[in-house]
């Protein structure tokens, strides 16, 4: 039987919503196709988190728990993934197209001899072959790879594959140590303060650019985020700028997003932003520039100052949450 292995992406002990997207989609594929689905973790404590990934499709799940583990070394996971693919011979490895995923994707394809596939933004399997669709030219269109009797390892975007529960508890099967020879290891991870939503895992995100006029104008663009429980995001420009940390860029050079809401607010639509979010499933543009490529990907856009638009938008949202 066909296997699909899933790579699940941990931070702090917790498993990220879009690995369990991936984790999903592998379910829904395999469920139609008649094969199995397996799962490797990956990480310091995270042996209790293994079974529960059952129910969003897991039937067989490869923990790699020890303390050389706790911080992410490329070399160390590729090697855990590596042998859970040992084990189970898939037809494909999946993984969260996170910074993480991107990382380690390519090392294990390398190392396994397989090809790689990034971005995937959709999935079928035709004839028991996978057929999968992902975005070229900075999103301008769409190609359909079939993946042949070839493995390979895929990204799946996040937020665009849904996360669905429904499964039975997995079996756990611990894996060997990792190699003693990592020659690369994290020894202290600095975190920004602040705790803000991260945008690629947002499902509604409010962004800002060269419309705002300067930094102290995010502000505003926070405020409106805060009270639609949003990530903040930006254009390339902004933080080129300083304005804002890259953290926050959206677009091929920052974080591809595909949230079920993204609001642009002073954002033109320069090629590389639109390929960052422009598989968002609904989206709202504020610019004076009629003609500012954004509209053409939006499917609500309001022609103004932002400074006039969004005060009295924040102003109407306080008076909706105020009157429920």
């Amino acid at each position: 039987m066909a296997c699909i292995l899933v790579f699940v992406e941990q931070r702090n002990g917790n498993i990220r919503k879009a690995s369990l997207e991936a984790l999903s989609e592998a379910k829904r594929l395999a469920s139609g196709a008649g094969w199995s689905v397996c799962a490797v973790l990956a990480g310091h404590s995270v042996a209790a988190k293994a079974a529960e990934l059952g129910a969003y499709g897991a039937s067989k799940v490869y923990v790699a728990d020890e303390e050389r583990l706790a911080r992410y070394s490329s070399e160390a996971y590729a090697a855990v993934v590596r042998e859970a693919a040992a084990k189970c011979a898939p037809s494909a490895l999946f993984m969260a197209g996170t910074a993480l995923g991107h990382d380690l994707s390519g090392r294990v394809a390398a190392r396994l001899g397989w090809g790689c596939l990034a971005d995937v933004t959709k999935l079928a399997v035709e004839g028991g072959t996978l057929v999968a669709t992902r975005p070229v030219y900075s999103g301008k269109a769409l190609a359909t790879v079939d993946g042949g009797a070839t493995p390979a390892v895929l990204t799946l975007r996040p937020n665009v594959f849904p996360a669905a529960t429904g499964g039975t508890a997995a079996e756990v099967e611990t894996l060997p140590p990792a190699p003693g020879d990592i020659r690369a290891v994290v020894k202290e991870i600095l975190a920004k303060e602040g705790g803000e939503l991260d945008v690629a895992e947002a499902d509604v995100i409010v962004s800002g650019g060269r419309g705002i006029k300067g930094p102290e104008n995010f502000a505003l663009i926070r405020e409106l985020a805060g009270l639609l429980g949003a990530a903040v995001g930006a254009s390339r420009a902004v933080v080129d700028a300083g304005w804002i940390d890259h953290a926050n860029q959206v677009g091929q050079t920052g974080k591809v997003v595909s949230p079920s809401l993204y609001i642009a607010c002073g954002i033109s639509g320069a090629i590389q932003h639109l390929a960052g979010m422009s598989s968002s499933k609904i989206i709202v543009a504020i610019n004076k520039d009629p003609d500012a490529p954004i509209f053409k990907v939006a499917d609500y856009g309001i022609v103004g100052d932002l400074f006039q638009v969004v005060p009295p938008l924040i102003a109407e949202i306080r008076k909706l949450k105020a009157e429920a």
